[in-house]
């Protein structure tokens, strides 16, 4: 082969040699300990792809998570990070320092954030670093209300003020008919400083507060209460105080 010929073809064989490369470093690697492949991280890392895809497709119910004080934003990040969709909400707050003006996020539910799993397979929730039990009765954990979640997430991505609020599971219930809340229905509570609908986790018995405008308050709706009647004992929203994780799994 003359000289000329083979400087032709030796970036074409180059070329070719990368792009196979390329394409066998995007597809999945098997796992040399089982028959499970695995997708690599930048990092080195490994995912596993079953239970990525698991997770993606499997819409689990979100549960509340007790997690330790002050490492609620930790353990949703390391959940996060193990493929799960997890929910901390926060309130902003700004306060004076005495050189500069600091804007501080503390959780709306101390000590709480929530997270979709199966919960037939909690193990490796309960061993997340930080997560102290998942909220249920006895060994049985219980899904938050999917409504709940959604109206929490829309007040907090609002931009309005929202602030945690004393429970309330009965009062005057309207739906938001304009606004950035347009679509929510709470217990509506008027203070001086103007209106606040309140939005609460009935299983956690937590509520929350975001300030609303008079004129976005639509009509009053029927019954005009909203969880349990009062005097209704029976209907009770279960009282955390008396939960416990998946006893045996919580981690030390």
């Amino acid at each position: 082969m003359s000289a000329s010929l083979l400087s032709w073809a030796v970036p074409i064989f180059c070329d070719v040699g990368v792009e196979r490369r390329q394409k066998r470093s995007r597809e999945p690697r098997a796992n040399t300990h089982g028959r499970v492949s695995e997708f690599w991280d930048s990092s080195g890392g490994s995912f596993s792809w079953g239970s990525i895809m698991s997770l993606r497709q499997q819409q689990w119910p979100w549960f509340a998570i007790l997690a330790r004080t002050g490492r609620e934003k930790t353990t949703t990040l390391l959940l996060e990070n193990s493929g799960y969709q997890c929910f901390l909400p926060i309130s902003k707050s700004k306060r004076l320092w005495s050189d500069r003006v600091k804007e501080l996020e503390v959780p709306l539910f101390p000590g709480y954030l929530f997270c979709r799993m199966d919960p037939h397979n909690r193990l490796p929730v309960l061993q997340t670093p930080g997560v102290i039990q998942i909220v249920g009765v006895g060994k049985t954990p219980i899904p938050v209300e999917e409504d709940e979640i959604v109206a929490i997430h829309c007040a907090e991505k609002s931009g309005l003020a929202v602030m945690p609020w004393p429970y309330l599971k009965v009062g005057q219930v309207a739906r938001i008919a304009c606004g950035p809340l347009a679509g929510l229905t709470g217990i509506v509570v008027k203070i001086k400083s103007g209106w606040k609908l309140v939005l609460s986790v009935t299983l956690l018995q937590r509520s929350v507060a975001v300030e609303v405008d008079r004129n976005w308050l639509g009509a009053p709706v029927e019954g005009s209460s909203i969880g349990f009647g009062v005097g209704s004992d029976s209907s009770a929203p279960v009282d955390p105080t008396h939960l416990s994780g998946a006893q045996g799994f919580q981690p030390s």
